[in-house]
């Protein structure tokens, strides 16, 4: 540096001083700049004192000479203790020069910087807040300093600026959470300690409500929630843990819209309870919000399920998730939209008020808990809601395509778990019985992956998976035109409906496939397609065809089942299948308890119904010969019976013929062929 270059109102002596090695020396000169910058004060000289500042700033703190540097960063801090309350008319000037120096590649020098900041700061208080953005930035980079005076340093200036912003009102978040925003996806371990450490705070102050702007902030906290460092994942928890509680206190301010998805991004293993604990109270609190958004929550919620006791907190979270989301659809959902702006041209009772002046917000009651809905904030990438005019509501759209998709791709996936499975089937049900009509356009799609799923291994998947079936077969909302009977032209048989189904429009159809108020045009399909697997999976008939029989038989009525399946097996070409599966057939109809009820209908051939039932399974149960005798025998049709006995001796006799003949013997002996008088035929 030109020591004759002209530095006034710095004297010689000071100059000197300031561009001195030893740290003692430089101390006297910032000693002397004091002293002489106190006198401009006291003057009210503001012209003298910015020249002192940008002296100061320029020729030293901003010099190529390490050695003035420091004598500059020293000197600055000088002019702030002297300037005491006023530095906060040249905090502009006084902290720029000193932030440059934080990226010197000299650690002391670095040091000498935080130092300068921290007494500068200590000064002006509350009056650097207008500067935090600048000082924040700084700060996040001083805190992974690999050098640890540095970063001892910042730790204290840190602390420093806490203390002020946690004491001042004045606090300008709006500014700053962009930069929040910025700085929260680091990846350096002290970086990110740094920045949760200060939303921490920031959470803690009550003027300042930081959950408006948590949307914009979720995403990191997730991100920094996987770090490796356990101390920052537990400090992290310590911040959701906050914000939740927050959450639950003040539900009617939290913006769920904006942040279910980035919930669903973060369903991984390593913040996996985390986000479905959120999830579950978005859900409880925040009701049909979130449904826009169920095919997402689904796909990170079902695998849960299926999750072992090592991760029972998870499982229960996600089952209590699942359980919620469920519970969230309703009849209303099967509405198509022209149909709800008229079914809603007047306002339901429960229809909430409306708020006078407030057009971007819509208040809406879930669950006893008032939601407030800002409709101008939703990011973009999430759907839209549309406003019902009349009732003033948000109203929300069920993602039913999304959740199908979501569902059938869980059922295709042979690493499916279980639990899932059968969730996946529950919520299958679940969805026909309230959106009947909107799932129906995706049946065509679902049916042969809900057949194939009857091979499951698993028993409870299967009784599920029937329960689907049997609603496709008997819900109205599948009735459509068929053709093709059991009795074409010899009796009009109307399908019995079960105790308990549901009340509808009665048809009586003749000449055509079963159809009756719980029997739709997918029934007959149904049995079909179920015949034909029976018939190419040997082993499923043989180790589950009766357990599926049977329940098929609870749930849809036992004559619906058997009379449709003696039409089908009356036209098969397979004639070993037939007979196999009419073996099968009679046996469940003689020895199963939920046949009980059509046992005795074909035993009483009073009625022109039960007469048409006996003689539709008579036509297929030909296919058998031990079969059809049984029939007989059944229906008390002796002499018919006696007949076709005599005609045995004309038959092959093989093994599993005289298996069969063994098995009838023991039936005879049992009370299943009793009846309460003999009548001829």
């Amino acid at each position: 540096m030109n020591t004759e270059k002209d530095f006034s109102p710095l004297t010689p002596n000071i100059v000197r001083a300031l561009n001195d090695k030893l740290y003692e020396k430089r101390k006297v000169a910032a000693l002397e700049i004091e002293k002489l910058v106190r006198e401009f004060v006291a003057q009210n000289n503001s012209t003298q004192i910015r020249h002192v500042i940008q002296i100061l700033a320029s020729e030293f703190a901003l010099s190529q000479h390490p050695h003035s540097r420091k004598g500059g960063l020293i000197g600055l801090a000088a002019c702030s203790i002297a300037l005491g309350k006023d530095s906060g008319l040249y905090l502009k000037e006084l902290i720029e020069p000193v932030l440059t120096c934080f990226n010197d590649s000299d650690s002391r020098l670095r040091y000498y910087a935080c130092e300068a900041l921290y007494n500068i700061v200590k000064v002006a208080r509350g009056a650097v807040l207008p500067h935090f953005n600048v000082l924040f930035d700084g700060l996040s980079k001083l805190a992974a300093d690999p050098d640890p005076n540095v970063k001892s340093g910042s730790e204290l200036l840190d602390r420093l600026l806490k203390d002020i912003v946690t004491e001042s009102n004045k606090f300008d978040l709006v500014a700053f959470v962009p930069l929040l925003r910025e700085r929260i996806y680091s990846n350096n371990q002290y970086a990110r300690q740094f920045i949760i450490s200060w939303i921490l705070v920031l959470e803690s102050v009550p003027d300042i409500n930081l959950l408006d702007y948590l949307p914009e902030i979720l995403d990191g906290l997730f991100q920094i929630l996987g770090d490796s460092s356990k101390e920052i994942r537990r400090t992290c928890e310590v911040v959701l843990g906050e914000f939740l509680k927050e959450i639950k206190k003040t539900p009617s301010s939290v913006k769920f819209a904006e942040m279910a998805n980035i919930l669903v991004i973060h369903s991984n293993d390593l913040i996996q309870l985390t986000a479905m604990t959120w999830m579950r109270e978005f859900i409880q609190l925040a009701g049909r919000v979130v449904l826009p958004y169920s095919s997402g929550i689904l796909t990170a919620v079902l695998p849960c399920l299926s999750y072992d006791d090592r991760k029972k907190s998870t499982k229960e979270a996600a089952s209590a998730c699942n359980h919620s989301l469920m519970k969230l659809v309703t009849p209303e959902d099967d509405e198509d939209e022209e149909e709800t702006g008229s079914s809603d041209s007047q306002p339901r009772e429960d229809s909430p008020p409306k708020t006078e002046g407030d057009t971007n917000v819509s208040a809406v009651t879930y669950f006893g808990v008032c939601v407030s809905i800002s409709l101008s904030c939703v990011l973009p990438f999430l759907p839209v809601f549309s406003l019902l005019d009349s009732a003033d509501r948000s109203q929300v759209t069920l993602d039913l395509d999304g959740i199908v998709q979501v569902l059938d791709r869980h059922l295709h996936d042979s690493s499916t778990g279980m639990m899932t499975r059968i969730a996946v089937l529950k919520w299958l049900y679940h969805l026909y019985i309230k959106t009947p009509r909107k799932m129906f356009r995706h049946t065509d799609s679902l049916f042969p992956m809900l057949l194939k799923t009857l091979s499951d291994e698993s028993d409870e998947v299967i009784l599920k998976d029937l329960e689907v079936l049997a609603e496709i077969a008997s819900s109205p909302a599948g009735q459509t035109d068929s053709s093709g009977s059991c009795d074409n032209s010899d009796s009009k048989l109307e399908l019995q409906v079960p105790d308990g189904a549901k009340a509808g429009p009665q048809t009586v159809v003749g000449d055509a496939s079963p159809s009756t108020p719980s029997m739709n045009s997918y029934f007959y399909k149904f049995m079909i397609n179920l015949l034909k697997r029976f018939c190419l999976e040997r082993k499923l008939l043989e180790n589950r065809g009766a357990f599926i029989i049977r329940q098929l038989c609870l749930l849809l009525h036992a004559e619906n089942i058997f009379h449709s399946m003696a039409d089908i097996l009356l036209k098969e070409e397979d004639l070993k299948f037939a007979s196999t599966m009419v073996q099968t057939l009679n046996t469940i109809l003689l020895t199963s308890a939920e046949l009980f009820q059509l046992r005795n209908q074909l035993k009483d051939l009073r009625t022109q119904e039960s007469c048409a039932l006996f003689c539709c399974l008579y036509r297929s149960w030909c296919h058998n010969p031990v079969a059809t005798v049984s029939l007989c025998f059944l229906t008390q049709n002796y002499r018919h019976a006696y007949d076709l006995i005599q005609k045995f001796g004309d038959l092959e006799v093989t093994v599993d013929f005289l298996m069969e003949v063994d098995k009838l013997v023991q039936l005879i002996e049992s009370p299943i062929f009793t009846c309460d008088g003999y009548r001829k035929v």
